[in-house]
């Protein structure tokens, strides 16, 4: 038994360090004086902001991917949390042939190739829905229509794992459909909630096929665009300065997930969070 924990927590290690050493990596070089990606040179801040031209400070391309991403991933949220959450509810709780048709429909996603389906949006928006420019706007739509399946799989899940009962207690005691749903069930759906919008900021912030098929130039670039583009033609330090800033938004974004479900558990008892929510999603039949 020994033995086993004991290779078990050698893999385990080996696969924490070897996860985290390409991020460490970056971040150390972005302090880096020199151009070199190997060597290093010295701790300065050049790539952050003292050079005058190529640091993140004064670069405005890579300022612009910055707030493209930041404006994308926080759009996606906004649309695809609600839209979501609301749609499992109704996809669990009226079992219907339409609300079967709509659950196979928004499985799809899930299971089709990311670039199929950014190829599959581009002809959408060049041939039939022309009205909606390239750039930001088709790239905040193909975000939600990529991010709207992940937030209906871990809401509903967690609608199983609860069941009906306490909406059923609700109206027993004289309260609506539409209040039980308000004032009960979307209280106990706050650990998906919050999961939904962690899984939809960390998918919108990192994704690159999508956002570069919708891409209408220099000025709708995201981050992972940017990165990809600059690494063929240049190597400036600044991209790790770059990678280094959607290191610690993530990291925020994990920091903030935590301290709200804290508060959430420790207010209303229970089970909640990104553990609950991976377990539900495990057992649901979907």
């Amino acid at each position: 038994m020994r033995k086993r924990s004991r290779g078990l927590s050698f893999v385990t290690g080996a696969y924490v360090v070897w996860s985290l050493v390409p991020v460490l990596i970056a971040v150390l070089f972005s302090f880096n004086d020199g151009k070199s990606r190997t060597v290093w040179q010295g701790f300065s801040l050049r790539w952050w902001t003292g050079d005058r031209q190529q640091s993140l400070l004064h670069d405005p391309t890579l300022r612009t991917a910055l707030v493209n991403s930041l404006v994308l991933a926080l759009g996606s949220i906004l649309i695809t949390v609600p839209v979501g959450a609301l749609l499992a509810v109704g996809l669990e709780r009226w079992r219907t042939r339409a609300a079967a048709t709509v659950n196979w429909v928004n499985s799809l996603p899930l299971v089709t190739p990311e670039i199929v389906m950014g190829a599959a949006l581009l002809i959408t928006f060049t041939n039939l829905f022309t009205g909606i420019p390239l750039g930001r706007p088709a790239q905040l739509i193909g975000h939600v229509t990529f991010s709207l399946s992940f937030v209906v799989v871990t809401v509903r899940a967690r609608l199983v794992s609860l069941g009906p009962s306490y909406e059923e207690a609700a109206r027993d005691l004289g309260a609506t459909r539409a209040q039980a749903i308000r004032l009960v069930l979307l209280p106990l759906l706050t650990p998906a909630i919050v999961a939904s919008c962690v899984i939809v900021f960390a998918s919108s912030i990192d994704d690159f096929v999508i956002s570069s098929f919708l891409s209408a130039g220099a000025s709708s670039e995201t981050v992972p665009v940017k990165i990809y583009s600059a690494v063929r033609s240049s190597s400036s330090p600044a991209l790790n300065a770059l990678a280094t800033v959607m290191v610690l938004l993530s990291f925020m974004a994990l920091a903030l997930t935590v301290v709200v479900l804290s508060r959430w558990q420790h207010r209303h008892g229970g089970s909640g969070g990104f553990r609950q929510a991976v377990a539900d999603v495990t057992q649901m039949d979907l």
